[in-house]
């Protein structure tokens, strides 16, 4: 990847899929992640999954009140109601 991508500093591709298949059904998705290992060689040693997944609660904790408000069917500038 570093090749490929000399100034790349982190990679994700696995929130690819849930996003287009939430686009083909036109229903709102949200993906929310966190780093745990930098783009280079698999040092699995150097990953700090514990640092990621606390980043992760801290930021869901900071997301939850906003999604728990969030009412899909009132049009906000940003957001378009789902039709079926």
């Amino acid at each position: 990847l570093r090749e490929r991508h000399p100034r790349a500093l982190t990679e994700a591709m696995e929130g690819f899929g849930v996003a287009e298949a939430a686009a083909a059904h036109r229903v709102p998705v949200l993906e929310l992640r966190a780093v745990s290992n930098p783009v280079g060689p698999r040092d699995r040693a150097a990953w700090r999954i514990g640092d990621a997944l606390a980043a992760l609660t801290e930021g869901f904790g900071k997301l939850a009140p906003v999604l728990e408000s969030w009412n899909p069917h009132e049009p906000v500038a940003s957001h378009q109601p789902v039709t079926p």
